[in-house]
């Protein structure tokens, strides 16, 4: 343990943990080397190198590439740990030497990505055209990790409770409801009284089958009698929604304020079903005990403007958070 903690207090250097980042990405010397503009052998020397400070074996070899062994996984996640909070200083520094306002990176679910961000990112830039917002697009599953890692600085989207723990900080903001939605012109939206045998019978794009929002879809569908369809693509995709509703004739669920905006700008339109479920509130999150950059804290800030000023369509119908 103490011959572990010398190395990581004191030996292991920068470069040394890009090399472990960029071999847990790239799964090969080789393209480990391209990517770091360095030789092969370079590589193979420093990841020598690497293990025998820690004596310890980090990355299997093989003619297939390399592969993390359960120490190298360890270390990998220091890593990217070490390597997020690098960037996040150098950022900052540079930020105050420029007189920008810095750079925040947050991720965000689809819910709350075309209206709700896209209106306190408007609000942010209104204060601070300089200030510079990462955006990446995900599920909780794909997002949490990588805000536990320093990766991203926040996240904004549904609080789902089973994802709760102590090391995260949640903030409601407001509570919104599920649409149905179909391609502009469909016939369903010149139909009187659409309901859900019509979705029943029809193709669907619906939430992969491990998430919340698919079970209770389901549930309503037996709620109302029927069996869900048969004829389902599953993905967590706005861009894989928006594609296979537009092509296949599809149905699909969506939050209601990004239903409504999609709506207003031709892409979609939204049915006039009612979708009786129960979600949980969107939101923010941020880990515990971690500092955020002013930026953050101003991007923060605009996100709950943007829901408190009614910029979310239909919102003064949802409940308060």
């Amino acid at each position: 343990m103490a011959h572990i903690d010398r190395v990581l207090r004191s030996n292991i250097k920068l470069r040394h943990l890009q090399l472990m980042v960029a071999l847990d990405q790239f799964r090969h010397l080789g393209r480990t080397a391209e990517f770091l503009s360095v030789s092969q052998p370079a590589v193979s020397k420093m990841l020598t190198e690497v293990e025998n400070m820690f004596d310890l074996v980090l990355f299997e070899r093989s003619t297939r590439g390399t592969e993390p062994t359960t120490s190298g996984q360890a270390i990998v996640r220091f890593a990217r740990s070490v390597l997020a909070e690098y960037e996040r200083t150098r950022d900052e520094i540079a930020a105050v030497a420029s007189g920008a306002a810095g750079r925040t990176r947050v991720g965000s679910m689809v819910v709350a990505m075309p209206v709700l961000l896209a209106g306190a990112v408007k609000l942010l830039k209104q204060r601070s055209a300089q200030a510079t917002v990462l955006v990446e697009e995900g599920d909780l599953t794909h997002l949490l990790p990588k805000l536990r890692l320093g990766e991203l600085d926040l996240f904004v989207g549904r609080l789902e409770p089973g994802y709760a723990a102590p090391d995260l900080v949640t903030e409601a903001l407001f509570n919104e409801p599920m649409v149905a939605v179909v391609k502009r012109g469909h016939a369903l939206t010149r139909k009187k009284k659409p309901g859900w045998s019509d979705l029943a019978g029809m193709p669907c794009v619906l939430p992969p089958p491990w998430a919340s929002l698919r079970v209770k879809i389901e549930q309503t569908f037996y709620r109302h009698g029927l069996n869900p369809p048969v004829d389902i693509l599953e993905t967590s995709s706005f861009l894989a929604l928006t594609t296979f509703v537009k092509e296949r004739d599809a149905a699909g669920f969506l939050a209601r304020s990004v239903g409504l905006h999609f709506q207003k700008e031709g892409l979609l339109a939204v049915l006039p079903i009612d979708v009786p479920i129960e979600l949980p509130p969107i939101g923010l999150i941020t880990l515990r005990g971690r500092r955020l950059t002013p930026s953050s804290e101003q991007l923060m800030d605009c996100l709950r403007l943007s829901a408190q000023a009614g910029r979310l369509p239909g919102k003064a119908a949802a409940k308060k958070a």
